[in-house]
């Protein structure tokens, strides 16, 4: 199976579901070079259709320049069942005109009164005694883009997954329990939409956690109809990128106070505690130093 064909197959309108459904099974059956042969039958069991819609649909492809068939004769003498070998072609433009392609025949073919008879002579054509079928329409449009993943994902559904990410990270870091619903994912899914990323968002509740946990004044106010309000939220996130930047230092006593502005602690330490428990700081900063 080649994932690539795969991809193509997916992105390619050729004017009826079941004849889409073929063109995939056929890519799922296919080698890199875009090689496959399996019989009618067997793709016909795998679409859950008959073999002579099968039969009409590959034709159809075949119009279509998307696919080559080169008929294979039976091991003996020409006869037995041997299944074509087909070539997909998916970097073929498709004309908007073949999209309708050729209708499939509700039943199957009638064998003719007289049968050919077969003869010992190799018939013409190529020299392993194959024959190749050829498009028959040239198709000039432009060829449409193939993507590589045969579903994107939606924004807005990205969107809340992000603001639930959000939403996780402010409940551990704060311990609390705000419960996944409209107001609290409105304000960080609002922020998501002006586009802020999910990142910036982390950020900027990281900042804010560390400012104000141990503010019992400031503290009530970590909930996210208050960090992601759309007239506050910016100031908050300028301020987290300087925090950030200046290597997230700690709130001590209301002041910025980085790791190397803490000094040992001093005097006697009773047996058992660390000694290298960092003392009161010495020095801090303001708010001033992140805006």
């Amino acid at each position: 199976m080649s994932m690539t064909l795969m991809a193509k197959a997916m992105s390619i309108k050729v004017g009826n579901h079941l004849r889409k459904l073929v063109l995939i099974k056929l890519a799922d059956n296919a080698n890199d070079k875009g090689e496959c042969w399996p019989s009618y039958q067997h793709v016909a069991d795998q679409c859950e259709c008959s073999k002579s819609a099968v039969k009409g649909h590959i034709n159809s492809l075949i119009d279509m320049g998307l696919v080559l068939k080169e008929n294979r004769l039976g091991v003996n003498n020409g006869k037995g069942n041997t299944s074509n070998l087909y070539y997909l072609m998916l970097d073929n433009p498709v004309s908007s005109e073949s999209i309708g392609g050729r209708a499939p025949k509700n039943t199957p073919p009638m064998a003719p009164e007289n049968p050919p008879v077969v003869s010992d002579a190799t018939p013409p054509g190529a020299a392993d005694g194959t024959r190749i079928s050829h498009p028959l329409e040239p198709v000039n449009e432009p060829l449409k883009p193939s993507c590589q993943l045969p579903a994107e994902t939606d924004p807005e559904v990205q969107v809340t997954d992000d603001a639930k990410a959000v939403l996780q990270h402010l409940n551990q870091l704060t311990n609390r329990r705000w419960q996944v619903c409209k107001s609290s994912l409105s304000g960080i899914r609002g922020r998501l939409r002006e586009g802020f990323t999910a990142e910036q968002l982390l950020l900027t509740v990281d900042y804010m956690v560390e400012k104000w946990r141990n503010d019992e004044e400031m503290s009530d106010y970590l909930r996210p109809t208050t960090l992601f309000q759309p007239t506050k939220f910016p100031g908050y996130q300028g301020s987290s990128e300087a925090w950030e930047k200046k290597g997230r230092p700690a709130r001590v006593n209301g002041k910025w106070v980085r790791s190397s502005q803490l000094t040992k602690a001093t005097g006697d330490i009773p047996e058992g505690f660390n000694q290298n428990l960092p003392a009161a700081p010495t020095q801090g900063g303001t708010d001033d130093d992140f805006i």
